[in-house]
This record gives C-alpha cells, structure tokens and sequence, in this order.
C-alpha cells in the first residue's frame, strides 16, 4: 500500500513526491529532522521534539516552516491517513533551493523545504529485542563538534552501525578523548552499584528527548543519576547498561566489547525504566 506523505504544504502518495535536486538537504546535509513514535495511534513526546527542532534550526539561522500547532495537525494527519497504531513519524525541514548549488546560504527570502512521513512499526512498544538486550562494541567518534543540533550529517553514525553488524553486534558507542558521547543513534548509560551514570549535556552529544524524560522518571523513582565523563572500561566492569531513543524508548544493553554485563541479560533497572517510560508517555500522549 502506498503510503501519503507530506511536502511543502501538499498531502501526496510517497511515489508522487518530489524535491528539487538543488535542495541543500541534498547537496550540503543543510538540513535537521525529529523522529516522533507513535503507540496506539498518538505522539510521544511531541512537544519535546516540536521544542527541539526549533532549537537546531535557531542554531542554524534556518527559517520555521510552519507553527508548531501546524506541525502537531500535519503529525496527526499523517498517522490518520496512514493508519499507523504503532510506529513512526520522520520530520526532515532543509534550508530549500535557490535553483542552483552554491556554498553560500540562499536569500532569506527562500522557502524552507519540509517533508515528513511515516513508518509502520507493529510491536514497537512490545519489542523482542529489548527482551534480549543489545550487544555494542566501540569505535572512535570522528563526527563534527556540534552534534546538540540534530541535523541529517548521519554518514559516520551509519558507518558505525555497519561497524557493529560486521563485528555481530548490535550497536555502537563512540569514544572521544577516552570517554564515551553517545550511541550512533541514542544516548548511553551504564549502571554501577544502584547508580545510573550517562554524560552530560553539551554540544557534544545530541540532547535527547527520550533521555530527558527517562532521567526525570528515574529521579521520580528515587534513583540517583550521575551526569559525568565515562570511560569504555567504566561501562564493561557496570552490573548493566542500556540507551534510550525515541524509537526505541529504553533498551537494555548487555554485552559490550565483548564483555558481558552482569548475568548477560537486561538488568532490572533498565527493565523497571523501559516500563515506567512507555507506561507515563502513552498516558501522556497526543
């Protein structure tokens, strides 16, 4: 079934829909995205993504497209016309086109380009792998120095997932002057002696909505947490481990360098936290 999607404006079928090949999206990764999950058919964390994409595109002096009352319709449209109970919602808005390629940013006059659509994920929620647990290994972190801006310079973060499956593992943590910054798609933690320890903000890893909340949660369940600096060997001596994303709300890890953690399978605080998370925001959803 071909899905509607949505560009500039327009309502359209997925093998309708077109963008100027002179988009900055395309030519110079001049461009930032929000992943929303959707679970019984509403957002999670919907303000906190809407809150966020107008950061990254304020720290790149790049045009809103729309409101953010907009956006939420557009959202929610789009889970209506595609009848999506369980999955997500990909938000891309790019600097647009002057008609030609130029290092230089187009007028200011130029329309943004927007473009969203959706993914169907059935089991989202109820995932086989977070019952498993993810198996990581590390690789050095070569990515630019603004990674709080969430835009679409994803190569390097794809390459180290390439990285892990070619090593038989799941996922990759990247390092950076010896301590780890993130997952190539999620932030990390690990979990020494009751203690929930993951890095600090800063323009060094992405500031993630999922992580926000999570900490919050984890704080409300009088759990401590430590943001600090830690290094790979922190992580491999920890009783367990686990990242959070927005796609995958909290997932275990257990298995890192080959080192397993603990008994080898998820521990009992990223379970407890996974739980409390989908619990509160699919209560909290829209």
């Amino acid at each position: 079934m071909t899905r509607t999607v949505y560009v500039n404006g327009d309502y359209l079928p997925e093998t309708e829909a077109k963008v100027s090949i002179f988009d900055r999206g395309f030519l110079m990764a001049d461009a930032v995205y929000e992943v929303t999950s959707v679970l019984g058919g509403k957002l999670i964390d919907f303000e906190g993504h809407a809150v966020r994409l107008k950061r990254s595109l304020d720290e790149l002096d790049m045009a809103e497209p729309c409101t953010k009352e907009e956006l939420l319709e557009i959202h929610r449209k789009l889970v209506e016309l595609n009848d999506i109970d369980e999955g997500l919602v990909y938000l891309q808005v790019t600097r647009g086109s002057n008609g030609d390629r130029d290092f230089v940013f187009p007028s200011e006059d130029t329309k943004p380009t927007i473009v969203l659509f959706t993914q169907n994920k059935p089991g989202l929620a109820d995932s086989p792998a977070a019952k498993k647990g993810a198996k990581i290994i590390s690789i050095e972190d070569i990515r630019w120095g603004r990674r709080d801006i969430k835009t679409v310079q994803l190569l390097y973060p794809s390459m180290g997932k390439m990285m892990a499956k070619k090593a038989g593992a799941d996922d990759a943590w990247m390092i950076e002057d010896g301590h780890v910054t993130e997952g190539t798609s999620n932030n990390a933690y690990f979990v020494k002696d009751g203690v929930i320890v993951t890095r600090p903000l800063s323009n060094d890893i992405l500031h993630g909505i999922t992580r926000k909340a999570v900490l919050r949660m984890a704080e409300e369940a009088q759990l401590k947490v430590e943001e600090r600096l830690f290094t790979i060997d922190e992580a491999k001596a920890a009783d367990e481990a686990f990242t959070t994303s927005a796609s995958a709300f909290v997932m275990p890890v257990v298995e890192i360098d080959g080192v397993a953690l603990g008994d080898g399978t998820p521990g009992p605080i990223a379970k407890r936290l996974r739980e409390i998370y989908l619990e509160e925001s699919i209560k909290a959803a829209v």
